[in-house]
């Protein structure tokens, strides 16, 4: 199974397109990937973001298309709506189930995108989306609400124009899931470390990892839950480590 992710560079390897490529592997998915921005960052400081053109980040798409059969993939950072708009569009053509990661600040610190993508996001991606993984700020963007307590992201989660996980890491370990209408809540212990770049993309990449090997979509994110939260006891180098 063939899946794609559509997302930025972390040169750091502990977030983006080439974290998303290792958590393919971990599962047993073969991983493409379409960058969207090169960003000078690690773990623990941000520097700065070079986007790359809508035009060549289609043709990117384009040929990965032209060569493979890919159902399922992932969205991480797009920096732009131009960005975002042309992904819906290709998303459309393509006829492809995608998982958005709404990412707009990185773990470190810095601003990942050129403005707030929440306007473009909700108009043009989610729509067409089968899931978004945002956390609790990105949530927030989304709705316009404020989310202080497990009522408020439930609140959030049903105004979310699709079906949807807002995760708990900074809401008491408390991840809350919207499928088709219906709330489930799954709660994990917080653990204390400081590998914890990168967890949004490798929760979203997992999901589509487990998707593409058939489970359907309530089990892709439970066993991406769990594989994430494995993955943050292992790390080390200030990310998260699969055991493989």
């Amino acid at each position: 199974m063939i899946v794609m992710s559509i997302a930025g560079v972390d040169p750091s390897g502990g977030a983006g397109v080439f974290a998303d490529l290792k958590t393919f592997q971990a599962i047993g998915a073969y991983g493409t990937g379409v960058v969207t921005a090169l960003t000078a960052q690690n773990p623990y400081k941000f520097f700065s973001t070079q986007p790359v053109s809508p035009k060549y980040i289609e043709e990117q798409i384009d040929s990965v298309m032209d060569s493979y059969e890919v159902e399922f993939i992932k969205t991480g950072m797009l920096y732009s709506p131009e960005i975002i708009k042309l992904v819906s569009k290709k998303v459309k053509q393509y006829n492809l189930k995608a998982v958005v990661d709404p990412v707009m600040v990185a773990t470190s610190g810095g601003n990942l995108t050129q403005q707030d993508l929440a306007e473009a996001l909700n108009k043009y991606l989610l729509p067409e989306c089968i899931l978004t993984t945002p956390n609790i700020t990105e949530a927030e963007k989304l709705t316009g609400l404020d989310i202080k307590t497990k009522e408020d992201a439930i609140k959030a989660c049903e105004k979310i124009k699709c079906n949807s996980i807002i995760t708990g890491g900074h809401l008491d370990g408390i991840n809350t899931i919207n499928i088709d209408g219906e709330i489930t809540i799954r709660k994990h212990e917080l653990i204390k470390t400081d590998n914890l770049h990168g967890t949004g993309c490798n929760l979203s990449s997992a999901i589509v990892a487990y998707l593409a090997k058939g489970n359907n979509l309530e089990n892709s994110i439970l066993k991406s839950l769990d594989y994430v939260y494995e993955s943050i006891e292992n790390g080390n180098y200030g990310t998260l480590i699969a055991k493989l």
